[in-house]
């Protein structure tokens, strides 16, 4: 069965691929890497290597048997574009998406480098999103590649966002989800970042959703901004 998730802009995850390792700030306080953590203390199978990049071929089909059309995000415990991740087990994983084409999938990476190499191999069918993670300015340049590839929907998400984002095209991107850092070390996420971020995404006409202010107790902060929820997306093509 696929794994109902608690995550805002999505409906369920998909992992085929476990574990990761740190490339730039936002990984610090990784999420990913305390529930894999978690899970393979509480002995679950596919998190017996922890959070050491592990590839699973049992997991690879997975959603063509979930007929029910949903939202996946597509390894919300790893990224599949991992430079140790093997080219064939990329294909396969979007020969999955291209066949389940009543889902639609959310891939999102911090690797945007290794995407662009494959960019002309991969079949870019209708229902894969495709986001790349930014967490402050210096990171800016993974838009920039996002924006060569050949995906129908492109997104970028700004979590956790780390810093001020003030001038940056939103010009041929689908989407933008906002949010800050959760957990029990969570590093404080400015107002006006956000709002920075909002007011972009109305000037470029982009849907805007705000996830979340994070912190430790991240319900108790909500995810209100200004007086209301923001919870746009692209226009959803689920084959019913």
């Amino acid at each position: 069965m696929s794994l109902k998730s608690s995550i805002e802009w999505t409906e369920s995850t998909w992992n085929p691929l476990t574990g990761c390792t740190k490339i730039s700030p936002g990984c610090k306080n990784c999420y990913a890497e305390r529930m894999a953590l978690r899970l393979k203390s509480m002995g679950v199978e596919n998190y017996k290597n922890g959070f050491k990049l592990t590839e699973h071929e049992n997991s690879i089909l997975l959603p063509i048997s979930w007929k029910k059309p949903q939202m996946i995000f597509v390894n919300s415990m790893s990224d599949l574009f991992h430079k140790d991740v093997s080219n064939d087990f990329i294909f396969r994983v979007f020969e999955t998406m291209n066949i389940a084409d009543w889902h639609i999938f959310q891939v999102l990476t911090k690797r945007p480098e290794r995407l662009l190499e494959l960019d002309k191999y991969l079949n870019w069918s209708d229902n894969i999103w495709m986001g790349v993670s930014v967490e402050n300015k210096d990171y800016l340049g993974r838009i920039r590649m996002l924006k060569k590839i050949h995906a129908k929907v492109k997104f970028i998400s700004f979590e956790p966002l780390l810093g001020s984002i003030q001038k940056v095209s939103l010009k041929n991107i689908d989407w933008v989800i906002a949010g800050g850092e959760s957990g029990p070390k969570a590093r404080n996420v400015d107002k006006k970042w956000i709002r920075n971020i909002r007011d972009l995404c109305i000037k470029y006409d982009v849907p805007f959703f705000f996830k979340q202010w994070g912190g430790f107790n991240k319900k108790k902060n909500g995810r209100t901004l200004d007086g209301r929820t923001w919870e746009e997306t692209p226009p959803i093509r689920l084959v019913i």
